[in-house]
């Protein structure tokens, strides 16, 4: 028997993050943000793929917003078209996977905008949005990461900065 499975080891190094992600996966969409950001010229962003367990949701894959539609980041901010959402719920049949969050980068802070706030990516309560400072470029702790959780009628709940880190992992899994 195998007492070191990937979900007991994942149990026993993060068993209350809501969120989790490998930093090997997390470092390739961080660079992939910066490059469809032109670096550092315009916002861009991701779909992130994974897995439900109970409470928790680990991202095993990603999905970026252009490689969807294929202008969503022609005016230097996201502007998503909703018809392209069929293509991305079709990739995740493909794979058995679901959306269990997105991520985009600002050029500034990690605060919503006000476009951010009226406009949800995925509109279902409990989405979770990451929000990426400076580009996603350089090293970024996770209290400086935005995190949001959609609660639906276009309100939502911030992770406070000190939570963040227990909310969100990222590292070996």
């Amino acid at each position: 028997m195998n007492f070191f499975s990937r979900v007991t080891m994942r149990r026993l190094f993060a068993p209350q993050h809501e969120l989790s992600c490998s930093w090997f996966l997390w470092r390739r969409l961080k660079l992939r943000l910066r490059e469809r950001g032109r670096h550092r010229s315009r916002e861009s962003g991701a779909f992130l793929l994974g897995r439900r367990e109970g409470g928790s949701a680990h991202i095993v894959d990603f999905v970026l917003y252009d490689d969807l539609d294929p202008h969503a980041l022609d005016t230097g901010i996201v502007r998503f078209n909703g018809r392209y959402f069929s293509d991305l719920w079709a990739i995740c049949k493909a794979r058995g996977l679901t959306v269990v969050a997105d991520v985009h980068v600002h050029p500034g802070g990690s605060g919503q905008s006000g476009s951010d706030r009226d406009h949800p990516m995925i509109s279902r309560a409990g989405h979770i949005a990451l929000i990426l400072p400076h580009f996603a470029a350089g090293a970024q702790r996770r209290r400086d990461i935005g995190v949001y959780r959609y609660l639906g009628s276009k309100q939502w709940a911030t992770v406070p900065p000190s939570e963040r880190r227990q909310f969100f992992h990222i590292g070996l899994l």
